[in-house]
């Protein structure tokens, strides 16, 4: 069974962490499965993409603890893979560190009343770096809170931060996430991803988020190139590849 979901309709994707049982939490096959997903909605017809997490438990628990995924940028639309179009995330239950990550990163949010967001790195003292960036996007003061204590925040008081556009009850947060979908994939496309990759431009990026979005470019780069195409194609047919540098 895929641990993420991909479907299209009207011009919006739904991507979905199915992972339930886990808590939607972050595995090395998920960073991938993601990095796939976004790849897609980019190269897509589709105009808008909502993030939901399987159940009404969690949205994501964030990494997988036993075995942390270290490259979770690979993971994140706008930092390990370009996306230029809207991404709306709709949020139930738990949103703990790496999906704390991807509610910053997305344009839009909808949160069900029984979320809880929480960064607990500094507890169990690992630290990615990602989350800096949640300072260019809500209150400083608030935004270390988060970061430095570990304590949980809910719904509600996400809203009044600026970090979700709704609050719906628990059951309710698909549902609304699709209509403001609906609104977004209705309007002049060029017009919202040229919006989007404006206010891209504006948002100061943290340090690992700037490294991210480099070192994916870099690897985007260097998978498309001949030489890379040269390199498999030679060790198929089990002779010396002929490098460009190309």
């Amino acid at each position: 069974m895929s641990e993420v979901l991909y479907t299209s309709r009207d011009s919006i994707a739904e991507i979905t962490l199915n992972r339930p049982e886990k808590y939607n939490t972050f595995t090395h096959e998920v960073i991938d499965q993601l990095h796939a997903a976004w790849k897609r909605f980019e190269a897509s017809e589709d105009r808008v993409a909502i993030l939901v997490g399987a159940g009404e438990k969690a949205f994501s628990a964030g990494a997988n603890l036993k075995d942390i995924p270290h490259d979770l940028f690979r993971a994140i639309p706008g930092v390990g893979v370009p996306v230029h179009k809207p991404v709306i995330v709709a949020l139930s239950g738990l949103v703990i560190g790496g999906g704390l990550v991807f509610l910053q990163m997305a344009d839009l949010a909808v949160a069900a009343e029984n979320v809880k967001i929480s960064y607990p790195e500094a507890r169990v003292g690992f630290a990615g770096g990602l989350i800096a960036s949640l300072a260019a996007r809500i209150p400083h003061k608030a935004a270390m809170e988060l970061l430095l204590t570990g304590d949980a925040i809910d719904a509600q008081r996400a809203y009044e931060i600026g970090l979700v556009n709704r609050v719906v009850p628990v059951g309710q947060h698909l549902s609304a996430a699709r209509e403001l979908a609906r609104k977004i994939a209705a309007n002049a496309p060029r017009v919202t991803c040229l919006l989007k990759d404006f206010v891209g431009e504006v948002l100061p990026k943290g340090p690992t988020e700037a490294a991210g979005i480099a070192r994916a470019r870099i690897l985007d780069d260097i998978n498309a190139s001949q030489d890379f195409a040269e390199g498999i194609a030679a060790f198929h047919e089990k002779r010396a590849p002929r490098f460009t540098g190309k």
